[in-house]
């Protein structure tokens, strides 16, 4: 017995080590770099005042909120901010008894959002030392009648607090919200999900324009996705980047090389069958292919470690060129990845 837990706990030294290894390649110097991330909140200024004076101060809000403004008025439906009915709409979505209900909780969860703001700031502190000739978006807050968790545009990140009142908050089962991705609507998740946004938006699978579409296509696009997350943000947990449990994550990195040797030997890397795509990519419980111990999307981990390899193995190749790599066979011979 003690040759056993002598042996476990070198084992969990190493694994240690090479995790302590693997999160170095993340790491870079930011010091110099600064993003300005500054959070405005729309929800406080729409539902924090007065309805009788909400018409007066709606010229005062679409100055302060620009772009985002139109842009939240077609998530919650009440159309162009110029119309002349727009006033009326808003100020329904402003007094409905629900909305506000809904409002208090966001303030009483998110009375300030310094920690965002920080971890925004981090992120995109990341995103400037990679790409220093872009810029950072602007950042908004709102309540969306629980429709787009992230709003998003070329220059605007819009937030939907009301997606991220925590697991067990009691209108996600109303809502018919499945319980799986109501896991994920945590604060913890909210940075996370801005950055796997901000990156859909920026490489869009359609523009990247791959040469094929099939799983091992999807699965590298949605690899390269989580390998940007982890670029960003170098200290979160791979449970969190993934939108795993511990027991998910586990099962992940233990059948690493039997779910890779599953899908070549039943030939569905190369699969163009939408079906089979969405059951190994889509959002989901569990993945059916490795049994209802894996997580939904495993096949997506499995893209970003080859992803992950490629990257270690090709050292010159920088962030930039991998995220507009279109040739998958390229990639997957540069890995040269080999599970076990």
């Amino acid at each position: 017995m003690r040759r056993y837990l002598i042996q476990g706990f070198i084992v969990s030294v190493l694994l240690a080590f090479v995790i302590s290894c693997r999160s170095e390649n993340y790491r870079v110097n930011i010091s110099s770099v600064k993003a300005g991330i500054d959070i405005k909140r729309l929800e406080k200024d729409l539902f924090g005042i007065d309805p009788l004076f909400l018409p007066d101060s709606l010229e005062s809000i679409r100055e302060r909120y620009g772009e985002f403004l139109q842009l939240f008025s077609y998530v919650i439906n009440t159309g162009d901010v110029r119309d002349s009915l727009f006033a009326d709409h808003l100020l329904n979505f402003c007094t409905d008894r629900l909305n506000n209900e809904v409002y208090n909780e966001v303030i009483s969860k998110y009375p300030d959002l310094s920690g965002v703001e920080n971890e925004l700031e981090k992120a995109f502190r990341h995103w400037l030392w990679y790409f220093p000739e872009k810029s950072p978006p602007a950042v908004y807050t709102c309540i969306s009648g629980f429709n787009n968790s992230i709003i998003i545009s070329d220059s605007v990140l819009g937030i939907s607090l009301d997606r991220y009142l925590g697991r067990d908050c009691r209108y996600y089962p109303m809502l018919e919200i499945y319980s799986y991705l109501a896991a994920r609507m945590n604060y913890y998740n909210i940075v996370p999900d801005c950055m796997y946004a901000w990156a859909s938006t920026e490489w869009d699978i359609e523009t990247v324009g791959y040469e094929s579409d099939n799983v091992i296509a999807m699965m590298i696009h949605e690899g390269k996705m989580k390998y940007f997350g982890k670029c960003m943000m170098p200290e979160i947990e791979d449970t969190v980047l993934f939108g795993f449990n511990t027991g998910q994550m586990n099962f992940c990195i233990n059948n690493e090389g039997r779910m890779w040797t599953y899908l070549i030997e039943n030939d569905l890397l190369f699969s163009n069958d939408k079906f089979v795509v969405r059951k190994l990519t889509g959002e989901a419980p569990f993945t059916s292919y490795f049994t209802n111990e894996s997580p939904g999307r495993a096949a997506v981990w499995i893209g970003f470690r080859i992803v992950e390899s490629y990257m270690m193995k090709n050292r010159d190749v920088t962030l930039a060129q991998l995220m507009t790599e279109k040739n998958i066979q390229s990639v997957l011979d540069g890995a040269r990845y080999n599970p076990r």
